[in-house]
């Protein structure tokens, strides 16, 4: 009997081994697959990488999965063309459930980048799930991930950078080595677009950053936000004059918006007050059911795709890209606000989560529209946008709250229009609309007490405005301060 009872026993735990090792193996060999999608994508699964992959690059993920490189066709790819773009995948080890593969596409000069997860035979969704995503990889294999790429025919970028890794929630399988960001994307191509990069006199160039010293609200001075901007107070306020074209640096003469900005503030908050240009103002966000993939998962309207404007504020001052904050406000008087740790992290899928969505800042905000929202047929003038930011928003990184005079944060303004967009300090070239050390430098000051230590007249371009100005006279944009600084190679 005791014989009979070790040889059940012996046979029960060999069956559950069994049924262990099929619940690894289905994992990773296509569970869930229908009989039809296994046959249509095994010209899509190889047992060993080509030997002709022209682009080799080796980018590790977690020594779960290698790039192995990319084949892109053609390899130049010239506004309104289609490109191709292969990439070699290679599954070492298995890659738990949940995780799918992400591609970022991203122009010189755009703010976000445009997002190709469901695009290829591999990543079309079937439910929640790409069809043969990393989570169904089988160790070993080779996968061929092929994805197409329309170059916008008003593209005006020489470079197109494709990022790709693999995500699930807000995190990243992390790389371990081979060409990335920092933020766990490998840098896979670098699309030529065949446009040539202008090149400009080195006496045009606008490389230095923006300074502005913004004056504190006299005792008895109020701002009223409801988006008129004809409070008495805002002629005492620092103007940025008109904003730049964002890639060069150079004025504005090609981007359809334009706008420029004035700032104040007092012991309770920092005051914006943003004049925009637009002939064809748009709202467009009305319902986020009916309007999927233009709201972000924690249900804020992803404003930066139409007409908005925008704030980027770090509060210490080093333009480190840590603990820094960003909001947008649309001509519909919508709000987007989010808190980063580090650029653009942490970060989700297509639709975010984009930084700390849960960051609220508790603003007052205001809109006038010089013109009508959503009508095509006829010619706006453009809208203002009033807001007051209470300082208590700003608990996580700054020095001292509310600054004290003299005390300077880093700030970019943006006035953008379908992911692009203008700025009174230009990004350059050197990464998107998040580049901290690219912000200009706001320095808060008490007017009184510079008026006291200074009662004649202005005699730099960087003294504050109540020292040289009635409280009734605007503040000439020429009082923007731009000294020369080297930039990194």
């Amino acid at each position: 009997m005791d014989e009979t009872r070790r040889s059940m026993k012996t046979r029960a735990l060999a069956v559950v081994a069994v049924l262990a090792g099929c619940a690894v193996a289905c994992v990773s060999s296509g569970k869930g697959l229908s009989n039809e999608d296994k046959e249509r994508l095994k010209p899509y699964v190889l047992t060993a990488a080509p030997a002709d992959i022209p682009n080799k690059l080796d980018i590790n993920y977690e020594n779960k999965v290698h790039l192995i490189g990319t084949k892109v066709e053609p390899e130049v790819g010239k506004p309104g063309s289609d490109v191709k773009i292969t990439f070699y995948w290679r599954c070492d080890d298995l890659v738990e459930e949940g995780w799918q593969l992400f591609t970022h596409v991203q122009h010189e000069g755009a703010d976000k980048p445009e997002n190709l997860d469901g695009v290829g035979p591999l990543r079309e969704f079937k439910g929640t799930k790409q069809v043969l995503g990393p989570e169904r990889w089988e160790r070993g294999k080779v996968y061929v991930d092929e994805q197409t790429y329309h170059v916008a025919d008003g593209a005006t970028a020489p470079e197109i950078v494709f990022y790709t890794g693999i995500w699930k929630g807000d995190a990243r399988l992390r790389i371990i080595s081979g060409p990335n960001d920092g933020d766990n994307r490998g840098i896979a191509v670098r699309l030529k677009t065949g446009l040539a990069k202008k090149a400009e006199p080195a006496a045009e160039r606008k490389t230095e950053l923006p300074t502005l010293t913004v004056n504190k609200l006299p005792k008895g001075e109020t701002i009223t936000v409801d988006g008129k901007g004809d409070d008495k107070a805002w002629a005492l306020a620092a103007q940025t004059g008109a904003f730049i074209d964002v890639s060069s640096g150079k004025p504005n003469t090609t981007f359809p918006v334009n706008a420029e900005a004035k700032l104040l503030w007092d012991d309770a908050n920092m005051y914006v007050l943003f004049d925009v240009k637009d002939a064809d103002v748009t709202g467009f966000f009305t319902d986020a059911k009916s309007q999927a993939g233009s709201w972000t998962t924690t249900g804020q309207p992803k404003l930066w795709t139409k007409d908005t404007v925008e704030l980027m504020i770090d509060p210490d001052g080093d333009g480190d890209n840590k603990d820094y904050y960003e909001l947008q406000i649309n001509p519909q008087n919508k709000v987007f606000h989010s808190q980063f740790d580090t650029k653009n992290a942490p970060a989700g899928g297509d639709n975010g989560p984009f930084g700390h969505e849960d960051w609220d800042p508790k603003l007052k905000s205001a809109v006038v529209v010089r013109g009508t929202v959503d009508k095509k047929d006829d010619k706006d003038d453009g809208y203002t946008v009033e807001v007051a930011i209470p300082w208590t928003a700003f608990a996580k990184g700054a020095k001292q709250l509310p600054p004290k005079s003299g005390d300077s944060w880093r700030i970019n303004l943006y006035a953008m229009q379908e992911n692009s967009g203008v700025a009174w300090s230009a990004i350059l070239g050197l990464g998107n609309f998040h580049t901290a050390p690219r912000f200009g430098k706001v320095t808060w000051m008490d007017a009184s007490a510079a008026k006291a230590a200074d009662a004649g007249p202005a005699t730099s371009a960087s003294a504050p405005a109540s020292a040289s100005a009635a409280p009734s006279a605007p503040i000439p944009s020429a009082r923007i301060h731009r000294p020369a600084i080297k930039l990194p190679q």
